[in-house]
């Protein structure tokens, strides 16, 4: 007899799937006995195969339709109606998710944090999950040497520190005398170059466009310390427990930080709220210096 088929939605980026795993944890073990689904995107399928959660990895981009005739389907995905629909559209015999449009279920919060939202929706459903279980067991492959990464890119220009003040960071560390590297995707290869020149580093040390998902998940795994804005590889550091210092703005650190009670985390944060989606920095992280920074890694990750 073939297994029930428990579907999770969330067809989204890096960040996303990792602020959502302890959710899946809560779903595979309050279903043990289900084929638990995950439809999310093709790139993520070297860290989906990691924790070893997920039955099956459907490819799904964002608001695609997942595989149909599940038995649950749950939108960890979003508030609604969007997302509803497409689970709705695709016949699940019950579907958790939050309230909207005639929808029955837990109260969306604004402002919530995104990993508390998603064990909530579970928790106010009947099943447990517990936000603190967002490790992800390490790629097995060969670790290079222990390095620190600046990560100067972000998914918009809002939250993006300026490439200048990521090279002096670089700068000022490598006359410390440690290995730097620089990473980012393909498409952040000329802000990684500038990052890199006006630093002062070799060109070896550009890895922009040079990691797939699981080198890059390696790289971190193995790394001494991440520098980054707040984006998808501040949230593999968190994974991995890999000291990090996450510069953010607009959006605050409480929505989308690292868990506070974890002090090899710290967050740099001057307040206030603005558009994450805008196409310049953000007012308050660029009221982030460089000195902010340097004095972090010099206080709380001294070798």
């Amino acid at each position: 007899m073939s297994r029930p088929v428990l579907l999770a939605y969330r067809a989204l980026g890096l960040g996303d799937f990792l602020t959502g795993l302890p959710a899946l944890r809560g779903l595979r073990d309050a279903f043990p006995e289900h084929h638990l689904v995950l439809a999310a995107p093709a790139a993520l399928a070297p860290l989906v195969e990691l924790p070893a959660i997920v039955d099956e990895h459907a490819f799904t981009e964002p608001l695609a339709p997942p595989p149909a005739g599940a038995d649950i389907a749950v939108n960890l995905h979003g508030r609604g109606p969007d997302s509803h629909r497409v689970l709705l559209d695709s016949g699940p015999g019950r579907l958790f998710a939050f309230a909207c449009d005639g929808h029955d279920g837990p109260e969306w919060r604004p402002h919530e944090h995104e990993v508390h939202r998603w064990c909530r929706l579970l928790q106010e459903s009947g099943i447990p999950a517990d936000p603190a279980r967002l490790e992800l067991p390490p790629p097995v492959m060969d670790r290079p040497e222990a390095v620190t990464i600046v990560h100067p890119g972000a998914a918009s220009p809002a939250r993006q520190w300026p490439a200048s003040r990521w090279a002096a960071v670089a700068r000022a560390l490598q006359e410390r005398g440690e290995q730097v590297v620089v990473t980012g995707s393909e498409l952040e290869r000329h802000l990684a170059d500038v990052v890199v020149e006006a630093a002062g580093l070799p060109r070896r040390n550009n890895l922009a466009g040079r990691t797939d998902l699981l080198g890059l998940a390696g790289l971190v795994a193995g790394a001494r310390r991440v520098l980054s804005a707040d984006t998808g590889i501040a949230h593999l550091a968190t994974a991995f427990g890999t000291p990090s210092a996450v510069l953010f703005g607009p959006t605050p650190p409480d929505e989308w930080g690292p868990p506070p009670d974890r002090p090899q985390h710290v967050v740099l944060y001057r307040g206030g709220r603005g558009d994450p989606h805008a196409e310049r920095p953000d007012a308050g992280l660029l009221a982030i210096t460089v000195d902010d920074v340097l004095a972090v890694t010099t206080a709380c990750f001294a070798a």
